[in-house]
């Protein structure tokens, strides 16, 4: 059995050797007026005592690297280190956004070329790599509608229609953006109603914003259909391109009829999901959409030269301060590269076999159940409602004895319109005998004891903890809990 570290581990100013020093050297290049005017007191530690200090509290932790991760919906797909090695390099990282672009032509070539590939990969005509990550890109998608439909002195559409699939940002960016919500119910398939979603249409109507496949990992078949009557209506169709990696290279948004697109860069294309950023949302758009596009864009003229263009007076303006988060378009730039069309197709296809390997054994052992349509994408969402009647055990009880197994949990709770959802995402890297793992444990929990379930964690270094109390009473310190 799995069992995490546990150290009573002190911090660095706690330490035995601890000693602090105060430094009185002043760095005269900087103006008198910023200027430190008391010394500088660090902690004089050697580097083994630093290093085992940080060993100690990551072998305290979980991460992509101790296992499996299979978080639905937010994928923490493979990200080759290669591609964090190179975003660091000191000819990138050392570049100052205030440059003149004559400065900085590879930076440049390396933006232009990307927006290239994300058009191919996408199907869309032009692409803007400054929203900093999905849900920007989301607002970004509904500021490009309004001036759409104002441009055209369509003033009159404000509503903004969502499955219930949706991903919870879809409302927020669309309610920050002034739009009024509604949302429509799915068929018993898990998919779009048609007959609902051509009876809310009207002339008020804006956007439909819809992900592909959907949050229950459902490719939505219809979806030439819905294109048809969004656009008949008059309104635009948004992309979300949360779920991408099950598609990659197999059919694009672009075709399928979709008007505005965003992909998520820091999950999709080799930059580490979690932990708070730096992420990147580039946003693509069709040709008559192209106007609008935040400013600067990027051009390379006749000679080969790249630089800034700002004469676009339709832009919305601009999203984000100077040109996006440069170091993860740089990884994504790398990762397209060394994967290629075939390679991308290669990850999508591996994806979905694993989900539904996966899916299938779970489903089969009868412990868990799957409501709405059964072949799924690169994820699946289980039940665990069945636990719950018969053994009193919860999603969030299967979740935390996972822990105890040493693999991380799925996400839970999500979507809504699935009780006591598991939503499983194993990713194209995992291979066949930690899916297997994975599903041994859960179909072992599933028998187990009631009590033993519900008391756990209790093999990792911190025990279950009061989430409610957590976000109600928040005690924000930098120690590790003890």
């Amino acid at each position: 059995m799995y069992r995490s570290a546990v150290y009573d581990e002190p911090l660095l100013n706690e330490l035995e050797s601890y000693k602090k020093v105060c430094r009185d050297k002043q760095n005269n290049i900087l103006p008198t007026s910023i200027q430190r005017k008391e010394k500088i007191c660090i902690p004089d530690l050697d580097e083994t005592q630093v290093v085992r200090h940080f060993l100690h509290l990551s072998q305290m932790n979980y991460g992509i690297d101790s296992g499996i991760y299979p978080l639905g919906s937010c994928t923490m797909k493979y990200n080759p280190k290669i591609c964090e090695e190179i975003s660091r390099w000191d000819n990138f990282a050392n570049t100052h956004p205030y440059q003149d672009p004559s400065t900085i032509q590879g930076n440049l070539q390396i933006m232009y070329e990307l927006e290239k590939m994300l058009c191919e990969i996408s199907g869309m005509d032009y692409f803007t790599l400054q929203p900093a990550a999905g849900a920007h890109g989301e607002f970004l998608g509904m500021l490009i509608t309004r001036a759409y439909h104002e441009f055209n002195k369509d003033n009159q559409r404000y509503e903004v229609i969502l499955p219930d699939t949706s991903h919870g940002t879809n409302p927020a960016s669309a309610t920050m953006a002034g739009y009024r919500l509604i949302e429509i119910p799915s068929t018993k398939e898990g998919t779009v109603d048609l007959e609902i979603l051509e009876r809310t249409l009207s002339e008020k109507t804006a956007c439909f914003m819809l992900t592909n496949p959907n949050t229950l990992g459902i490719f939505e078949s219809d979806i030439l259909e819905i294109s048809k009557l969004v656009h008949k209506a008059g309104a635009l169709l948004y992309y979300d391109g949360a779920n991408m990696n099950a598609i990659m290279g197999k059919a694009r948004p672009g075709d399928m009829g979709f008007d505005i697109v965003h992909l998520n860069l820091h999950k999709t294309f080799a930059t580490p999901h979690g932990g708070g950023g730096p992420g990147s949302g580039p946003v693509g758009v069709k040709e008559k959409l192209e106007k609008f596009l935040p400013i600067p864009r990027v051009i390379r003229d006749k000679k080969g030269n790249y630089d800034f263009d700002y004469n676009y007076p339709y832009s919305i303006g601009k999203i984000k301060g100077f040109y996006g988060n440069f170091s993860v378009l740089l990884k994504a730039y790398v990762y397209l590269t060394m994967m290629g069309g075939d390679g991308l197709r290669e990850a999508s296809e591996i994806a979905v076999l694993n989900s539904n390997y996966m899916k299938k054994k779970l489903v089969e052992s009868k412990k868990y159940e799957m409501p709405y349509k059964q072949l799924r994408k690169h994820e699946f969402v289980l039940s665990c409602e069945k636990l719950k009647q018969e053994k009193n055990i919860r999603a969030l009880d299967v979740a935390k004895r996972l822990l105890d197994y040493g693999l991380h949990p799925p996400t839970i709770y999500f979507p809504l319109i699935v009780k006591e959802a598991l939503m499983i995402e194993p990713t194209e890297s995992e291979p066949k005998n930690e899916l297997d793992k994975y599903i041994d444990a859960l179909i072992k929990i599933a028998d187990e004891k009631p009590d033993v379930v519900k008391n756990a964690p209790n093999n990792t270094s911190v025990r279950r903890i009061d989430d409610v109390g957590a976000t109600k009473n928040p005690v924000l310190t930098w120690k590790m809990s003890r």
